[in-house]
């Protein structure tokens, strides 16, 4: 779940799918999960009169409508590709990857404004960076798997969805963004990654309440790992309410 082995070990673990087949536009759900992603010839945004609206102008900005919906269809799997965390715990109903990640975003939206972070930039990396996952699934520490090996496998899915939208300026985009947030090398990328952290414990609290479980291990997870103010004060007020919540409640189990 925790892209480019952020610097705490959090519970999650991996749901592997298998490499996507475009020239079918299948998934396979036999190779491996160390198989390659197969070479593809990028289809650059200036396609051909036939993948455009009548009237409407090339753009070399703007992927074609097959390549759009290509990419669209591959990120499909976040929808559908649950925290596997959640499912080790054996929460009913787990949210998906997806999911998570949308809540990032309207985090990014409402969060007050940090003075020499970019806000949109704070929503679009919110938004794409799990987006690897939709090919190698939630890979985590407590896998096994070498953090070499593991940011080599997300970087060459991610490569591979950039090829697929099209290659051009909404690609490198993309790519430029989830690079950053993977080295954590921007305040932006420091915020967001904040945010990854605050989401999960607010899920977990969220468990916690709803189906009366004891998910102590995400919050322990995180703890003392905050690097930012919106991120420290919005996790204190979590573990706050927790707090409140298991003071007033039966104890959990």
């Amino acid at each position: 779940m925790h892209r480019g082995y952020q610097n705490f070990d959090t519970p999650f673990g991996i749901k592997v799918f298998s490499f996507f087949k475009f020239s079918s536009l299948l998934i396979s759900t036999t190779s491996p999960l160390h198989r390659r992603i197969p070479k593809r010839t990028v289809r650059m945004s200036s396609s051909s009169a036939a993948d455009k609206p009548s009237g409407e102008p090339s753009s070399s900005s703007s992927p074609s409508a097959a390549a759009a919906i290509d990419f669209l269809t591959l990120c499909h799997r976040l929808k559908t590709t649950k925290r596997t965390g959640w499912i080790r715990r054996g929460v009913h109903s787990p949210e998906s990857v997806a999911d998570h990640m949308y809540r990032m975003g309207v985090m990014a939206l409402v969060a007050a404004d940090v003075p020499g972070a970019d806000r949109d930039k704070l929503v679009k990396m919110a938004i794409v960076h799990d987006i690897a996952e939709a090919i190698v699934g939630d890979i985590t520490p407590s896998d096994g798997v070498p953090k070499l090996e593991k940011s080599r496998r997300e970087r060459e899915a991610l490569d591979h969805m950039c090829n697929l939208l099209g290659g051009g300026s909404r690609a490198k985009e993309i790519g430029d963004l989830w690079m950053e947030y993977e080295e954590n090398s921007t305040l932006e990328a420091k915020i967001v990654k904040d945010f990854d952290k605050v989401e999960m414990i607010l899920q977990a609290l969220e468990y916690e309440n709803e189906q009366g479980m004891n998910l102590d291990e995400f919050f322990q997870s995180t703890s003392g790992k905050f690097t930012t103010d919106v991120g420290k004060a919005w996790a204190a007020e979590i573990v706050s309410r927790r707090r409140k919540s298991n003071s007033t409640s039966p104890s959990i189990p």
